[in-house]
């Protein structure tokens, strides 16, 4: 059926698509635009999502950090470098768990002091190179899979701190869901990090967008600025800008 060829075509520009845009774009009903959703899902053309379809499976399973370093490498690495510009002397500055956040942490190198407090493992250790940052690390149950400290000891001692910036990683963004991650501990460990800062940053790749993790960490009204790759289709961009989220789109080389 041509509908349904259209609806394919949208989705290699687009990658998710919104039902109510579909609608608009081919001037049929909601339910029409469902039902020919639900047609091709059941062929494997694409996957429905909560108000729409992508051409990828928006639920994400848990991945070792080991494996999840070897993901978008390069994106990661120039997110990192874009993050790290954000960064002055004298900040302090809150780090969570994630492999672009751990790309954030290898590439920071402070003239002056800095203070960091972290969550994860590897950002701790990579920052205890530099004599001038003072590194906080919070306590609690380690994950193996995160290199990270969850729990309430972590958020015991976040109730006692106020900071400049927090650098988040994620693992999905979902326009209407928000940002997640695949454990829900960790997810109330960064709703409790949102709660101690002055300024959220997400840094997370452009393959992140249009995913779910299980634990929900908030809802994008919570963001102030989102640094990604320029794989990021500027539809997205554009609604983000709308609601009031600074997108930062880093060149690949």
């Amino acid at each position: 059926m041509e509908r349904h060829q259209q609806i394919l075509d949208q989705l290699k520009i687009e990658k998710h698509i919104k039902v109510a845009t579909l609608c608009e774009l081919l001037g049929v009903s909601a339910v029409t635009i469902r039902k020919d959703l639900k047609l091709l899902e059941e062929k494997g053309l694409l996957y429905r999502t909560h108000g729409g379809a992508s051409f990828e499976n928006p639920y994400i399973n848990e991945k070792h950090i080991q494996e999840k370093e070897m993901i978008s490498v390069e994106e990661k690495s120039n997110i990192a470098e874009a993050a790290a510009l954000l960064i002055v002397e004298n900040d302090y500055i809150l780090i969570a768990s994630g492999t672009t956040v751990q790309q954030l942490a290898k590439v920071i190198k402070p003239k002056e002091k800095l203070n960091v407090i972290t969550s994860s493992l590897n950002v701790a250790l990579e920052l205890l190179k530099h004599d001038t940052i003072d590194v906080i690390q919070l306590g609690g149950h380690l994950r193996h899979s995160s290199s990270s400290v969850i729990g309430h000891y972590a958020q015991q001692i976040l109730s006692n701190i106020s900071c400049n910036l927090l650098f988040l990683g994620v693992d999905g963004i979902d326009l209407d869901y928000g940002c997640t991650t695949t454990n829900l501990e960790e997810a109330i460990l960064n709703k409790k990090m949102i709660d101690c800062a002055q300024k959220i940053i997400v840094l997370a790749d452009s393959s992140k967008f249009g995913k779910r993790g299980f634990g929900r960490i908030c809802g994008l009204e919570s963001i102030d600025h989102i640094i990604t790759d320029d794989n990021l289709s500027l539809s997205i961009k554009q609604k983000l800008n709308d609601m009031g989220i600074e997108v930062t789109l880093v060149k690949q080389l």
